[in-house]
């Protein structure tokens, strides 16, 4: 069973709890990069800083509709479900990148959310179809 969803004040909207895991990573890796290079020890620090100050402002949501992006209460986007072909969540062990294609554009986004989370929300929201297997004869 996985982590619970945080639900937030309106019934059937689900928002996602952030996760540091991947900006603080970066930047441990950063650390350890001063070792080879200073300019490249530099350009991971500011690639995690980055990371992390979008995990502060930006938030997922989910309805029954669509997926929502907003940058603190101001909603960006919106990505309704009919819309959906396909999403992926890459790397399970270390969630870092999710990915889903809708009939006009393809979206990727780094994991700044609780993974387990976001694919709980993903299976309830939008679950993948299933493959469809060949009759046996």
């Amino acid at each position: 069973m996985g982590l619970p969803v945080t639900t937030t004040s309106n019934p059937g909207t689900t928002e996602l709890s952030p996760s540091y895991r991947l900006s603080l990573a970066i930047i441990g890796v950063s650390l350890i990069g001063l070792l080879v290079s200073p300019w490249l020890s530099l350009g991971l620090s500011l690639l995690g800083l980055f990371l992390f100050a979008q995990t502060l402002a930006i938030r997922l949501r989910f309805t029954s509709t669509a997926l929502e992006v907003f940058w603190g209460d101001r909603r960006l986007r919106q990505f309704p479900y009919e819309d959906w072909q396909h999403w992926e969540i890459f790397w399970t062990p270390i969630p870092i990148l999710f990915y889903f294609r809708e009939v006009k554009s393809i979206h990727f986004l780094p994991v700044l959310f609780d993974p387990q989370q976001l694919y709980n929300a993903l299976d309830q929201y939008c679950p993948k179809p299933q493959l469809s297997q060949p009759p046996t004869e």
